[in-house]
């Protein structure tokens, strides 16, 4: 008997020192999409879980910054990254398809977790590289015929739900003028943003009510002086909200929100409360100056970068269940009743008030949706259904 327990234990031991050992083998490189580590929205969320995962778990760790928007530049840094010993590549956004397309198959000892990067974004990497081409319909495709996926692992988040969550808050809590202003026509984008006009409907149909929702794409991630133009034509003229939904776009957003008093903002892919009040307030501003725009944010449409990033290099790299991950494209959403263990959400910064929207009115919105009584639609080709609003697609800015 004793001896029974002395190879259990030897063999405990053994596993424990192999598990150790490769987590010890392991180095994780995060190649950053169009923004860098320090853009408060989708890099630094994704960086920041890989940091906290690396530090806490002893973990070599270093991020990249391509030169160019493009893939040969995402794949220049990938590759860099791989020469300098990096195996564990975190690569957060769906221009990272083609990234994957390329060189996946050049390197099948390397682990690609991607963030954002859906079937459709592999297949417009990989079909060029075939020659072939086909009617655009990503269901009818077979990925692993023209992407080598046997390193790769993707997770897609339903942003239409989060858009929902926030679109129905902000008419509960009542405004009836909203905006949409997208970055590019996007999958991801387009659901955040159908999901939002389902949501604005649902509650307007609810409190027995008409809106108006304007929506358009700025046909980029970042925010500048035409966009901004646009955005203080639609404020000026009575929008109320707008949902800046894309990176940087925010900016512009914002800038016209200033001008118009009682205007607001919502924020998307992080908690964006604090960020979107320190850039209206100016760099270096004063406590009185930050104070001013702090309700500027009504709330922020959520999808949980941090939590994937950990859970997954968690369960990939400590627990080595890495054979679980290859290959898949994962869409999180709602896992619980309960919001705050979502992979998507609004954020707890909402401006909740009581007699309109309340923290325990989302729950029960979240309760609805988890059990199936509140159903939302994911389809991005057509525009959804209403019956409570007046939607205006505008197209792109630019």
């Amino acid at each position: 008997m004793k001896k029974l327990v002395s190879l259990l234990l030897a063999v405990v031991m053994v596993l424990g020192m192999m598990s150790f050992a490769s987590a010890e083998e392991m180095k994780i490189a995060m190649i950053t999409d169009y923004g860098d580590i320090t853009d408060q929205s989708f890099n630094q969320t994704t960086w920041e879980a890989v940091v906290k995962f690396s530090t806490d778990n002893n973990i070599e760790y270093k991020y990249y910054k391509p030169d160019n928007d493009d893939t040969a530049s995402r794949v220049a840094k990938v590759e860099l990254a791989i020469a300098e010993g990096y195996n564990v590549i975190v690569m957060p956004g769906y221009a990272f398809g083609g990234t994957i397309a390329e060189i996946s198959g050049d390197y099948p000892d390397v682990k690609f977790i991607a963030l954002d990067v859906a079937k459709g974004d592999l297949l417009e990497g990989g079909v060029p590289l075939k020659g072939q081409t086909y009617d655009w319909n990503p269901d009818n495709w077979n990925l692993t015929d023209y992407v080598y996926m046997d390193n790769v692992y993707s997770a897609i988040y339903q942003e239409e739900l989060c858009g929902y969550m926030a679109g129905y808050a902000a008419v509960k809590l009542g405004y009836t003028d909203l905006g949409f202003l997208g970055g590019m026509a996007v999958p991801a984008v387009v659901r955040y943003g159908f999901g939002f006009v389902q949501g604005c409907d649902a509650a307007a149909k609810e409190l027995g009510i008409n809106v108006n929702v304007k929506y358009v794409y700025g046909n980029q991630f970042a925010g500048d002086a035409d966009i901004t133009a646009y955005m203080d034509n639609w404020y000026q003229n009575g929008t109320q909200v707008v949902f800046a939904c894309g990176g940087g776009i925010f900016t512009s957003a914002v800038d016209a929100a200033k001008k118009v008093e009682g205007a607001k903002v919502i924020g998307v892919d992080v908690d964006q409360a604090a960020v979107i009040t320190n850039y209206a307030a100016g760099e270096g501003a004063s406590e009185e100056e930050l104070a001013k725009w702090a309700d500027l944010t009504v709330t922020s449409a959520m999808k949980g970068l941090a939590p994937t990033t950990i859970d997954t290099l968690t369960d990939v790299i400590i627990n080595g269940n890495w054979a679980n991950y290859v290959g898949k494209i994962d869409t999180l959403g709602l896992v619980s009743e309960d919001p705050a263990v979502n992979y998507v959400q609004i954020a707890g910064s909402t401006q909740f008030e009581e007699g309109k929207f309340t923290a325990e009115d989302y729950k029960a919105l979240v309760k609805g949706m988890f059990e199936g009584t509140i159903t939302v639609s994911n389809d991005i080709v057509n525009a959804p259904a209403v019956t409570n609003s007046t939607v205006e697609y505008l197209g792109n800015i630019k």
